[in-house]
């Protein structure tokens, strides 16, 4: 059987600069397949949840590691299976508990609803884990690829995935020129992929064509010479790999500018929890003032914002920054004004909470406000 090895892919819509081919004597079947499983060796990335049948552990490291590097996902899925063995664990712990154990890793909306997922199961499933696609898909913050991975690890479900590394592979592999962020891509790679899973090992396909892409397909300097897809890659015949996949458009970020107001009042500390829907939702942080560019910290707009909490007898102690963290969308830069407050402060909104300045390592925050405390020793300082 002879195949045509990119035109059944790029002439399905995609415009094609990547279409230089040539007929293959072998399906993308029978070797793109087979050599990808010949060359998996699951020892080579040993993790806790490779080769993993429980459910809930598949669907935890899932969650965990959307966004985030194996090496910094790895100690909080530890974290997670030690604090919440079982879903029912997960479900009825507190909120703050999860959300503070989250601390770190960012992309906060992930803890949310992978809580609100266990409560669901505890509460409408009996605790029993959804066993397939379909049920999983009406998980909170499940989408079509986390419920694919479950499906195909834990339940050996026909179901291939879709993430950054798959898209990658196929796209240099079948000279799919694309863009991976187009609504073209989903369906068009979706496709291809689909066709290339085994029936009998969906799971170990579906694992093994990520780590080759996480190790040998990487998005910079992939390994070619050594790379057992290398005689029929396209990217690599027509030397495209810096080429492809290819995107489409840039993220737009937008900058903010915070003020945190570190109250000292005879050892307690004010803090508030975000209610609002805006990064960091549910985690705490000091009282804010954000404004449209940084302030100097004797001006009238932050001694305004102190006198909201602190009506007389106030002073600026310390200002410490500019500190800056970047997210997905937004680039935050902020001031920490440390301020000691005689009398005592109000607090205009029910989710504010005056705390002792040694029991801020219960509450879950932002990770620029941990940097500050961590260079800063708040908990020493604020004597």
């Amino acid at each position: 059987m002879y195949f045509v090895h990119l035109t059944s892919y790029i002439n399905r819509g995609a415009s094609s600069k990547c279409a230089t081919f040539a007929l293959m004597p072998v399906s993308p079947q029978s070797f793109f397949t087979t050599q990808l499983l010949a060359w998996y060796k699951p020892t080579d990335r040993p993790m806790p949840w490779k080769a993993e049948r429980d459910a809930y552990k598949v669907w935890l490291s899932e969650i965990i590691l959307q966004q985030t590097r194996v090496e910094q996902g790895l100690p909080y899925y530890l974290k997670f299976t030690e604090a919440f063995p079982t879903v029912q664990h997960l479900a009825t712990a507190p909120a703050d508990q999860v959300m503070k154990l989250w601390q770190g890793l960012g992309y906060y909306s992930r803890a949310r609803n992978l809580h609100a997922a266990a409560q669901y199961i505890h509460t409408e499933l009996g605790g029993s884990f959804p066993n397939n696609y379909e049920a999983l898909l009406k998980l909170k913050g499940v989408g079509e690829y986390t419920a694919a991975a479950i499906a195909s690890f834990a339940f050996d479900e026909l179901r291939a995935v879709l993430d950054g590394n798959v898209y990658r592979v196929l796209a240099r592999y079948f000279g799919v020129d694309t863009p991976i962020d187009s609504p073209a891509a989903k369906k068009q790679f979706g496709q291809l992929a689909n066709e290339l899973i085994p029936a009998a090992q969906p799971g170990l396909y579906n694992q093994a064509i990520m780590d080759f892409g996480a190790t040998l397909c990487k998005p910079a300097q992939p390994l070619c010479n050594t790379c057992p897809l290398a005689a029929e890659c396209i990217a690599k015949a027509q030397n495209l790999q810096d080429k492809l996949p290819i995107k489409a458009g840039k993220i737009k970020q937008r900058e903010r500018f915070f003020h945190y107001i570190i109250f000292n009042a005879g050892g307690n500390i004010l803090v508030e929890q975000r209610t609002g829907k805006d990064i960091w939702q549910e985690l705490y942080q000091f009282p804010m003032l954000e404004y449209t560019e940084l302030l100097a910290p004797d001006t009238h707009e932050v001694a305004d914002f102190i006198g909201q909490f602190a009506p007389s007898d106030w002073r600026i102690t310390a200002a410490k920054g500019p500190y800056t963290q970047k997210l997905t969308h937004q680039k935050i830069n902020a001031w920490f004004i440390e301020v000691e407050a005689n009398g005592k402060l109000n607090a205009p909104e029910p989710s504010y909470k005056l705390t002792e300045r040694q029991n801020l390592n219960i509450f879950a925050f932002p990770k620029i406000i941990d940097c500050y405390l961590q260079d800063n020793r708040l908990y020493l300082s604020l004597t």
